[in-house]
């Protein structure tokens, strides 16, 4: 297992992350699975056999059920040096105040969070998703508090804009307070949109990159085919709508050159297609979630699995998306005076 720095942080964490999203299975979330504490253990022991080092969840994961059984099967003891990042942002309750990311919310949310998980620090806590109505400041200055309270060892953003985080970033820097060191994003050879902004921001700001869902909810697992039926026991057959398909032909296109890959290395497409996201730049961990031990297990093995340049180059080719305004313009009339983190998005455009 290779381990990678997270963000400018010292903190080096596994190039697989255990995503607990199955875990409990209640609510919506049962579209995704229903992992009961004997598999997520059974799971959680499978992952630390192979190296990782980092377990992701969050408290809306089935309402704390997630977070529950992950306290219930570490029992505060954090065996193998294991790492918890969990979320803040959604509802957790009927009541006015009992989302979003106040003041308020983020702090009653981390005390809870911290009696669920059976420990007296996150080592890495996230803001889910933006909150438009609380100013950044009152959100960075919470956060920084936890820190400062020993609560928190890390800070990062989930589902961020480019200019959510800037102004976040920048926030923090007029305080001289706890900064983001991650951001927990959805990138895969399906969806792109990251590279426009959000990777450029990581390589330029020094922040670490978490994806979540990295086989697009199973779609890039080799087991999607074109002009055949939707396989059951999948999240789509179940009725799971993340990430939406906005040109299935193109889908249908990158997971060919997906599957004509794996099968002449004798791999499964789900290997391929992290082995291609964790090869971009800026990402520092995949976030893997399955059903059963069999899906873990394959997952897993991406971590040693490498693509040849030639195979890189027939995934990005089918894969690219085009450029949008202003990308076009600069690569065009600019390209002489792009920096490193700008080059990231205009490789292989020209």
């Amino acid at each position: 297992m290779e381990y990678r720095l997270l963000g400018r942080s010292g903190l080096k964490v596994s190039t697989i992350t255990l995503g607990t999203m199955t875990f409990g299975g209640k609510g919506v979330f049962e579209k995704v699975g229903n992992t009961d504490l004997r598999e997520a253990e059974r799971l959680i022991d499978l992952c630390l056999d192979h190296g990782v080092n980092l377990i992701d969840t969050a408290n809306a994961y089935s309402q704390g059920t997630s977070e529950e059984m992950i306290g219930e099967i570490l029992g505060g003891k954090r065996k193998g040096g294991v790492l918890i990042a969990t979320k803040v942002r959604f509802p957790m309750g009927d009541g006015p105040n009992d989302e979003g990311l106040s003041r308020h919310h983020i702090v009653a949310a981390c005390e809870a969070s911290l009696t669920r998980l059976k420990t007296d620090v996150i080592d890495l806590y996230q803001v889910h998703q933006w909150d438009g109505l609380t100013p950044i400041e009152e959100t960075m200055a919470a956060l920084d508090q936890l820190v400062h309270q020993g609560k928190v060892r890390y800070i990062g953003c989930s589902n961020y804009s480019g200019w959510h985080i800037m102004k976040a970033l920048a926030a923090a820097g007029v305080r001289q307070s706890e900064r983001f060191v991650s951001q927990q994003i959805h990138y895969t050879l399906e969806a792109r949109e990251a590279e426009f902004e959000l990777v450029p921001i990581s390589l330029d700001q020094g922040l670490g990159i978490l994806v979540w869902s990295p086989l697009a909810g199973g779609l890039l697992s080799g087991k999607h085919r074109r002009n055949a039926a939707t396989p059951e026991g999948t999240r789509q057959f179940a009725g799971w709508r993340e990430p939406p398909i906005h040109d299935e032909d193109r889908l249908w296109r990158i997971i060919d050159v997906l599957v004509e890959i794996a099968d002449a290395r004798g791999v499964s497409g789900a290997q391929v297609a992290l082995a291609w996201t964790l090869g971009r730049p800026g990402v520092t961990s995949l976030v893997i979630g399955g059903r059963n031990e069999a899906q873990i297990a394959d997952n897993l093995k991406a971590a040693d699995f490498k693509l040849s340049d030639e195979e890189r180059a027939k995934l990005d080719a089918v894969s690219r998306p085009p450029l949008m305004y202003p990308y076009w313009h600069q690569l065009w009339t600019a390209k002489d005076r792009m920096g490193p983190a700008d080059m990231a998005l205009l490789e292989g455009h020209e």
